[in-house]
């Protein structure tokens, strides 16, 4: 049996223009990767942390959200 390893490496992009900070993203992300800054826009605090569950996208009410996911081996 061969074990093959993946990294995955996922991108969240919010699009400004479109999120009307109601804060379901920051709520719901599991890992806390999302957080409101002094203006109360939506910014990616722990990129790292992304499992890329995409919660967020999917709950996003003005499709504000995108997760872009590339595989590395």
């Amino acid at each position: 049996m061969v074990l093959v390893l993946i990294k995955q490496t996922s991108t969240v992009i919010i699009n400004q223009d479109w999120c009307k900070k109601c804060g379901i993203c920051i709520a719901f992300c599991p890992e806390k990767v999302l957080e409101s800054d002094e203006f109360g826009r939506v910014v990616v605090s722990k990129p790292d942390q992304c499992l890329a569950c995409k919660i967020c996208e999917r709950l996003c009410p003005d499709f504000a959200i995108n997760i872009e996911v590339t595989h590395d081996e």
